[in-house]
């Protein structure tokens, strides 16, 4: 069984060959413009305009905790914006990270490596701005994408 690769760089230059899933999380406001998204956007274009229409749009679609929208990014890789925090800011409902979210999310992130036979690279995704906590998230990735065959590439930027 594969485990979970942590090295030192860039998670929007994902190392090894094949095809890579780039997975984050983003927020239930459709607000982009503070930690990782910025270094996505350097990069592409393409997830922030994708995610700002499938907010805008959300009447009409899945847009929501656990969702998750995937954005080609180049013949090999993959953006996936996944929703996994309520809101921005940590307050009287504490931190904005939804981990149920971010389970469920992870679980169409390995229907997706699957169909793809891709690899999954990020950041330590909803450890940041959303708040969360690394020794939550990861048993979730090890459940869901681990246990499902899937590479996991972990960047600790600088």
């Amino acid at each position: 069984m594969p485990g979970i690769t942590y090295v030192r760089g860039d998670a929007t230059a994902p190392q090894g060959k094949g095809v890579k899933l780039i997975v984050h999380v983003c927020n239930d406001l459709g607000g982009w413009g503070k930690g990782f998204v910025l270094a996505l956007s350097r990069r592409w274009p393409e997830p922030e305009a994708a995610y700002r229409r499938w907010h805008r749009e959300r009447a009409g679609n899945d847009f929501g905790l656990g969702a998750v929208q995937f954005v080609q990014v180049s013949p090999y890789v993959q953006v996936a914006n996944m929703v996994g925090q309520r809101g921005m800011r940590t307050g009287s409902k504490g931190v904005p990270v939804r981990y149920e979210a971010i389970d469920e999310g992870l679980r169409k992130v390995a229907v997706r490596a699957a169909e793809l036979g891709a690899s999954a690279h990020m950041p330590r995704i909803g450890c940041g701005l959303a708040g969360g906590s690394w020794s939550r998230i990861e048993p979730l990735v090890t459940e869901r994408l681990v246990k499902a065959g899937v590479e996991v590439t972990v960047y600790d930027h600088g």
